[in-house]
């Protein structure tokens, strides 16, 4: 099927033209040192030649930003200011090609290379120190076979544009709960979100990818063609390439659903948290609920709160929702009938970039009376610091799935919770980070296995034991498609070749 290009509208707060400046009156060649310095995968200091960037820079339609071009100064950051790495050279792909050249690029100096779309990786694993990012977020753009109930969807664009391609006209797949989000990244990990129950986890509904592999050729991969690197790819991350464009599996929906918010006295909090415990696994798979305890910076008083969102028929809403309304003290009540897209946009922020976090997180099973404990009894307010740990619902469909049909292994989570905090620009970064861990260190007995999206400074083996019984067929997988490690800035599977 031919796909059309096309680029489509941001509801990132940057302005596009921050984020993606103009190409007219670009010169290949300017601004070009002698040599700039760079490492190798294994952080070994080489150079790389006026001649040598000035070729990659001739060959793209897009361009490459080195430190010396202003937009350089955007392009580097992800949406964790704590991050603060500089790559040697920054190539902003508009199509597949160019995505080749730059790993093409990269492969021919065994260079340190991430990979950033939305840059949403909390621990930064889209950017680097004196490596290569390979930024695809100008590589974005939608087709719809409404007929077939398929998306096709290009591996920069963004979760808004998935919705905003197929919501509208009835059809809609699980996507994360921020628009700003990159499909890549959270397809690639699983993809949680307010239809997982319904449908499953976003890889459940990959039925095709088109990838470019480490050695630089574009594949196709579906359970048919190259079925050892689609099995990978959904559940292990960005290890085995960079995906270009995704077919995504649609099912019909009501573009409006009963969601929003509803807000509780926090002294209900460890009743509320242990009704959701209860409650949520018996709850229909038309339901979602997120329950979030928040320490607001400043000192304005404790808050607990769900997340929610009701996804079938309307007439069903108010029994759906009468057990959580029962479950404590309502403060405020604003849940409505509300366009899907406009409910998935709720958890955009105003300027991501511009804020530090520090998050960690587990899976759950059960939500237990010393987890509730842990998560009340810890948490602390901070005229800097807002604080917080909230659930992000699983179960339903997502765990009727095998943990081995995909390389997705934690089939058996209830619960996806996270902590941490966030703290403007400007203060000292260090005691909210050291909160922030004592905070998890408390918490974190209570969970098993984590989220390789939400991965965060865990250790080689600790990554490898997530993977559990995958994790050795992900090895071979590895070995077949990137025995050097090209692609290791992720919850990397490491090569054994």
């Amino acid at each position: 099927m031919k796909r059309r290009d096309f680029l489509t509208g941001s509801s990132a707060v940057l302005s596009s033209a921050a984020l993606f400046p103009s190409w007219n009156g670009y010169s290949a060649d300017s601004n070009i040192p002698l040599e700039i310095q760079a490492v190798t995968g294994n952080r070994e200091e080489f150079s790389i030649s006026r001649s040598s960037i000035s070729e990659l820079k001739q060959s793209l339609k897009g361009r490459v930003l080195l430190k010396s071009d202003s937009e350089y100064h955007v392009a580097r950051l992800v949406r964790n200011r704590i991050i603060d790495k500089k790559p040697a050279l920054i190539v902003q792909c508009v199509d597949e090609s160019d995505i080749q050249k730059a790993v093409d690029f990269a492969r021919s100096f065994n260079m340190l290379t991430a990979v950033k779309c939305g840059g949403h990786s909390v621990s930064g694993k889209g950017t680097c120190n004196k490596g290569l990012m390979i930024d695809r977020s100008p590589f974005r753009g939608t087709t719809l076979d409404k007929e077939n109930k398929r998306l096709f969807i290009k591996g920069g664009s963004w979760l808004g544009e998935l919705d905003d391609a197929t919501i509208p006209h009835g059809l809609g797949t699980t996507a994360g709960t921020v628009s700003h989000t990159g499909v890549g990244g959270l397809a690639t990990g699983g993809g949680f979100g307010r239809l997982g129950r319904k449908y499953g986890l976003t890889l459940d509904n990959i039925v095709s990818i088109e990838i470019i592999t480490a050695d630089g050729q574009l594949r196709y991969a579906d359970e048919n063609e190259n079925p050892d690197l689609f099995w990978a790819v959904r559940g292990g991350g960005g290890n085995f390439g960079i995906v270009t464009k995704f077919e995504f599996k649609l099912h019909e929906m009501n573009k409006d659903v009963i969601g929003g918010r509803i807000t509780f006295d926090f002294r209900d909090v460890k009743k509320l948290l242990k009704f959701h415990g209860e409650h949520s696994l018996e709850a229909s798979w038309d339901m979602y609920q997120d329950p979030v305890v928040f320490a607001p910076p400043g000192g304005f008083g404790n808050t607990v709160y769900f997340d929610v969102c009701y996804s079938g028929p309307h007439k069903d809403a108010d029994k759906a929702f009468a057990p959580l309304r029962k479950a404590g003290k309502v403060v405020h009540d604003e849940i409505d009938i509300i366009d899907y897209r406009v409910l998935q946009k709720s958890g955009d922020d105003n300027d991501p970039r511009g804020r530090s976090q520090y998050l960690k997180g587990g899976y759950t099973i059960n939500i237990t009376d010393g987890l509730i404990d842990a998560i009340v009894d810890n948490l602390e307010a901070h005229p800097e610091r807002g604080s917080m740990a909230f659930f992000q619902q699983s179960g339903g469909k997502i765990n009727t799935i095998a943990s081995d049909a995909t390389a997705f292994p934690s089939r058996y989570a209830e619960h996806n919770l996270i902590t941490g905090s966030f703290w403007n620009v400007g203060v000292d970064t260090a005691p909210h980070m050291a909160w922030s861990r004592r905070y998890w260190k408390k918490v974190s007995p209570y969970t098993d296995g984590f989220y390789i999206n939400d991965e965060f400074s865990e250790s080689q083996k600790e990554v490898n034991l997530n993977f559990l019984g995958n994790y050795e067929r992900l090895v071979q997988v590895k070995n077949k498609y990137d025995p050097t490690n090209l692609f290791r800035l992720n919850a990397n599977i490491k090569p054994t070749v």
